[in-house]
Formats: structure tokens, C-alpha cells, sequence
């Protein structure tokens, strides 16, 4: 098996942002709605439309603020120890995790990779 047979599909981009206040404004203007939101070293919020999700989360001056600066890209899995368990075969070294963060009702289980590009790659389910 490979690690994207626990794939279901994509879960959320994550965006860092020094100004949580326009970024916001700019993504509900765009019609996107504020689905879910907590504080993790600032606040973290998510927005949804339609089957698209954003996590933008404050980076206190920190953000790059450049094209390309997209900080991850999430990917919902049937099972995190049995993606974790593939990548582990594979070349491709665990930056970060498992770890369980405290969003949504339960909780939200992650793993991340780095790809060529130095893209963060989370592989990630709700608990």
C-alpha cells in the first residue's frame, strides 16, 4: 500500500497571516464564511466555501507575505497511524508529529512531510 490509500481527499490550505483583521475581511467578502475558530499562539480561524477550507493563523510579523508563502497543504485520512506507518517506508521524512491539536469538538490528529518544493504536506482527520 502508499500513504495516499488512506487518502479521502483534501482537508484545508493553511495560510499564516500578520493581520488577522484583513485577512478576514478578505476572505468573507469573497463569500467565504468563518466555520471554526480558537487561539494557538494567536488565533486561528477557519473559513469555508463550499468544499474549499482555510486555516489562516497570526504569525505575529512572522508571516512571509510573498507569493508562494502558503504555508501547508492538508490532506484527510482514513487512518493517520497507517499513512504515518507508509511514509516511514518511504524516503520521505516526518517533519512533524503525530500531534493532536485542539480543534474542532474532539480534536484533529496530524502528521506533515516535506515535498521537493519545501511544501508542508499534513496528513491529518478529525478525532
Amino acid at each position: 500500500m502508499a500513504a495516499g490509500d488512506y487518502v479521502n481527499g483534501y482537508e484545508h490550505i493553511g495560510i499564516p497571516t500578520n493581520d488577522m483583521p484583513a485577512t478576514e475581511a478578505f476572505y468573507t467578502t469573497l463569500g467565504f464564511r468563518n466555520i471554526y475558530e480558537t487561539e494557538n499562539d494567536g488565533r486561528v480561524v477557519f473559513f469555508s466555501l463550499g468544499s474549499i477550507v482555510i486555516e489562516a493563523y497570526e504569525k505575529h510579523g512572522k508571516a512571509a507575505e510573498k507569493r508562494g508563502a502558503v504555508d501547508h497543504i492538508a490532506l484527510e485520512v482514513t487512518d493517520v497511524d497507517a499513512a504515518l506507518e507508509e511514509i516511514r517506508k518511504s524516503s520521505y521524512p516526518v517533519i512533524e508529529g503525530p500531534n493532536v491539536l485542539p480543534y474542532f469538538e474532539k480534536g484533529y490528529r496530524y502528521f506533515s512531510i516535506l515535498g521537493p518544493n519545501s511544501e508542508v504536506v499534513e496528513f491529518g482527520r478529525k478525532l
